[in-house]
């Protein structure tokens, strides 16, 4: 016997694996990233998978596909095997696009299989400095005197960034003018400049900016203030019910063996766990989900509906 087919055996084993099915099961696994490299996406993925890949022995390859708002990705993870070789690392969209898009490729519940939901990573509304609003009654206040005087940049169409901005204004019944950025990196460096008033951003990407005094905080999306930030108000202390934030989670394609999902969960949970991930997550204010396979799979599906309210409420259309 050779030692990689030990190896398996051992791994089946302890997992309850069919002894064929994790034979048939190569070394590598792919775990794709509808996104660039740099990214809170690729940044989340690439510490999850480096400890799966210590935790199952067998090595996780982050395989960046972006584009369509993580549909590529998506789209490779439905059709491929579901043999485990094959993950993916998703995000918000993967609920968003639901309604987004009105043809997609795949269906986002039949053709996938939820594994483990990772982290949420709220948001913070931030302005440019000389802004003449130090918080979110100031700037609705601000927004109603000057109607359509001011615009916020969206940093990606259909995110959910780009959909808290729009549930903002409708929430707020405020008129702000919205435009169109490739990216958050862009639409902070003209906020910065004073050329767009406002962004959402994640936290990760403002949060130097924010203490070096090149960006002002309003409030977070989240429904209660973060952590970290305690001086940062939730903006729902100022319109009740208002969360939006973003969120990871690992998928694998449909039909994998309840073996193969219950193992790769609790790697996950066993990643989430280690001291490296949470210090990580941590850094970029991510808080972990830690949701279980049945409990993801419930929590994509109430997402789905939730985001498809707003999508329709905003009418949001793809780029």
């Amino acid at each position: 016997m050779q030692r990689r087919e030990l190896l398996v055996l051992l791994a089946a084993s302890a997992t309850g694996l069919p002894i064929h099915e994790a034979l048939a099961q190569p070394q590598a696994i792919r775990l794709l990233v509808g996104a660039t490299p740099g990214g809170g996406t690729d940044l989340v993925a690439r510490s999850m998978a480096l400890e799966m890949t210590r935790t199952l022995g067998r090595q996780f390859i982050v395989d960046n596909r972006p584009g369509a708002a993580g549909n590529i990705a998506a789209q490779a993870t439905a059709s491929a095997a579901p043999d485990g070789s094959t993950l993916l690392l998703s995000y918000t969209s993967h609920a968003i696009n639901a309604t987004l898009y009105p043809n997609l490729p795949f269906d986002p519940v039949k053709d996938f299989t939820p594994l483990y939901g990772v982290a949420s990573a709220p948001a913070v509304l931030v302005t440019r400095p000389n802004l003449p609003a130090k918080d979110i009654k100031e700037l609705i206040a601000l927004a109603k005197a000057q109607p359509g005087k001011l615009n916020i940049a969206i940093a990606g169409i259909g995110s959910a960034n780009h959909l808290a901005g729009e549930m903002l204004k409708r929430s707020a019944g405020i008129d702000i003018v919205s435009i169109p950025y490739k990216g958050t990196g862009p639409a902070l460096a003209d906020v910065m400049a004073g050329q767009i008033d406002l962004v959402f951003s994640g936290v990760a990407s403002a949060q130097e900016l924010i203490k070096g005094g090149k960006l002002k905080a309003l409030g977070v999306s989240s429904g209660k203030r973060l952590p970290l930030y305690p001086d940062w108000p939730a903006i729902s202390e100022v319109l009740p019910g208002f969360e939006y934030s973003a969120w990871y989670g690992l998928f694998g394609p449909a039909h994998m063996p309840p073996a193969l999902v219950q193992q790769y969960a609790k790697a996950a949970r066993e990643a989430l766990e280690s001291a490296t991930v949470q210090k990580r997550l941590a850094s970029e204010s991510l808080v972990p989900m830690n949701l279980p396979p049945a409990e993801f799979d419930k929590f994509v599906r109430s997402e789905i509906v939730r985001w498809g309210k707003v999508v329709t409420a905003t009418g949001a259309k793809p780029e």
